[in-house]
């Protein structure tokens, strides 16, 4: 019997995450999302959703539950949604969680690293106010440039979000057009569900 798979998607901030994300929640994967725990606190706390009060509420997490607390916090999720079939788990960021996840789910966690240049990303980040406006998933947040720069040195620094990177099953450049992003997110798809 073919068991159910946990893909979780890696990239940097601005590096089309959430596309991927919605592909394969559109192909009726469950949906969990590693950074919306950041996010539910802060609307509890009634802040505004900016990397200034989004990063400390992320390492009080760490701090408090070690550095895999993202895949620690969200592993109820992904067996509740293993016990239903595949899931997407949308933004792997430490090595530690990576770790963790490994060792609960073996071959079963399948790895997609979205790459894309910093200017790429930088450029997406800074135009997304005027693409999405106000986003009340908080999914398509904009940033300013140094934002953008300060989150990625953080994550590469604090977190060792480059691990994941470099440990992905399947690579996606993403530099071009959203067409061509989507035509490589389709060959992908395809390919892991039609592994045995």
């Amino acid at each position: 019997m073919k068991k159910n798979k946990l893909i979780c998607i890696v990239g940097l901030t601005g590096s089309g995450k959430t596309e991927v994300a919605n592909y394969f929640t559109e192909k009726n994967y469950y949906y969990v999302r590693f950074g919306q725990l950041t996010l539910d606190e802060v609307k509890k706390r009634g802040l505004e959703p900016t990397e200034e009060n989004e990063r400390p509420i992320r390492e009080a997490f760490r701090k408090e539950h070690g550095p895999a607390a993202f895949a620690i916090l969200n592993m109820p999720k992904f067996e509740e949604g293993l016990a239903r079939g595949n899931v997407i788990g949308d933004g792997l960021y430490s090595w530690s969680e990576y770790k963790v996840l490994k060792e609960k789910f073996g071959d079963d966690l399948i790895i997609i690293s979205i790459i894309a240049s910093p200017k790429i990303r930088y450029a997406r980040l800074t135009n997304r106010a005027d693409k999405y406006g106000d986003d009340p998933k908080m999914i398509h947040r904009s940033a300013t440039l140094e934002a953008a720069k300060a989150r990625d040195y953080a994550e590469i620094e604090n977190i060792e979000k480059a691990g994941p990177i470099a440990m992905g099953d399947y690579t996606i450049i993403n530099e071009g057009s959203l067409e061509d992003f989507q035509d490589k997110i389709k060959k992908i798809f395809n390919i892991i569900n039609n592994e045995d």
